[in-house]
């Protein structure tokens, strides 16, 4: 293969990776904010599922005071869980929002 066609591979390829998106390198925090985003995501289809699972639980219950109490108990607990989740994710927001203005003023 000779240098002409090395170069128009390479041009071609470079085309590619900017159409997929892969143009320039991503930076550590990107990395770490995708992965972040990702996991409050999955995070956020759970809470989904067991607020979904605890009102299926009540409206099977047919009165049984027992099944009630543990719907009741997983809803409660899916709530408590976001809650304490989101309250996590805005503390680090704070905290690294607060050091990057004073890292970078």
């Amino acid at each position: 293969m000779n240098e002409a066609m090395k170069e128009t591979m390479l041009k071609y390829l470079e085309v590619t990776a900017k159409v997929a998106g892969f143009s320039e390198p991503k930076s550590i925090a990107e990395i770490i904010g995708a992965i972040i985003g990702t996991f409050l995501s999955l995070l956020g289809i759970i809470f989904m599922v067991l607020i979904i699972y605890g009102g299926f639980l009540w409206m099977t219950s047919a009165g049984n005071e027992i099944k009630v109490l543990k719907a009741k108990k997983t809803l409660t607990q899916a709530v408590i869980g976001l809650i304490i989740i989101m309250s996590a994710y805005s503390i680090t927001y704070f905290i690294f929002q607060s050091l990057q203005e004073a890292t970078f003023k």
